[in-house]
This record gives structure tokens, C-alpha cells and sequence, in this order.
């Protein structure tokens, strides 16, 4: 079996071209942005701050459960 000849390779777009085409891509994409109402940004904060008062919980729970482990254990 012969290979095929490559003859006809992509030709890769010189990187000024590149640049354009991704600067072109970002102004698309953000064209498609949505900007939050003030009700829905006030809500997804408070979501975040709920989570985060959560994981600031669950942190100091484990925190002090395993130094009152480690204090029983080495005591």
C-alpha cells in the first residue's frame, strides 16, 4: 500500500490573521452576554453568601473536631 501524498496541507492562516479571528470571536461571545436584572444579581449574592457561610461552617466544625480528636488522642 502506497501512502497518500500530502500534497494539499492546510495552509495555516499567518498569526496577524489569527489574532483578528480571535479578537473577532471574543466580540461575539460577548455579544451574547446577558446582563443580570438587579433582582436576579441581588439573589445569586445572596445565594453565594449562604454557600459561603456554609463551607465557613462546615471548615470550623472539622476544625474543631479534629483538634478535640487530636487532644484525645495525644492528649
Amino acid at each position: 500500500m502506497a501512502k497518500a501524498e500530502n500534497s494539499e496541507k492546510a495552509v495555516k492562516p499567518n498569526i496577524f490573521m489569527r489574532i483578528g479571528l480571535f479578537i473577532k470571536q471574543i466580540i461575539d461571545e460577548l455579544r451574547k452576554v446577558v446582563t443580570p436584572t438587579s433582582k436576579e444579581l441581588f439573589f445569586w449574592a445572596l445565594a453565594v453568601f449562604i454557600f459561603v457561610l456554609l463551607l465557613m461552617a462546615l471548615v470550623t466544625g472539622m476544625d474543631f473536631g479534629l483538634g478535640k480528636l487530636t487532644l484525645w488522642i495525644f492528649g
